[in-house]
């Protein structure tokens, strides 16, 4: 790739972009609700993921079927499975999108941290998912 080329968009590159955007400009609510689906579950439900079909929505990507899919794809996210197992959720927000038929990794070390991030939002789970979601059909394909 060339820097400063400009490509033709495709459609699998318009969905990443788009990603990319939502999480820059939604990085403390993302930030807040990842540290409280933690408090709640820890990792016992696997990543969180955003699933963007049929409409965007969240998910748990469970670490059993990361490490099935990696096999399929003869051990290409082997690297994604070491971020996902070795990441800190005090410091850092991982989560996985999906789309096209394909996932992308997302990671980012928000500032504030984000346990900090939660107490900001001062609210619950539910109503962070809710807003997050809202924001997501507004905001992504």
């Amino acid at each position: 790739m060339m820097f400063g080329s400009t490509q033709p968009e495709t459609g699998d590159n318009k969905w990443r972009r788009q990603l990319d955007k939502f999480v820059k400009a939604n990085q403390p609510e993302l930030a807040a609700l990842f540290w409280g689906l933690w408090l709640e579950n820890g990792d016992s439900q696997g990543t969180i993921g955003i699933d963007l079909q049929p409409t965007p929505h969240f998910v748990y990507c469970p670490k059993k079927a990361i490490e099935k899919l990696n096999t399929q794809v003869e051990n290409r996210l082997q690297e994604i499975l070491g971020i996902v197992e070795n990441h800190k959720p005090e410091a850092e927000v991982v989560m996985i999108g999906i789309g096209n038929g394909e996932i992308k990794l997302i990671q980012f070390a928000p500032e504030p941290a984000p346990p900090d991030c939660f107490k900001q939002f001062a609210k619950d789970v539910d109503g962070l998912l809710e807003l997050l979601e809202q924001r997501m059909s507004e905001q992504l394909p």
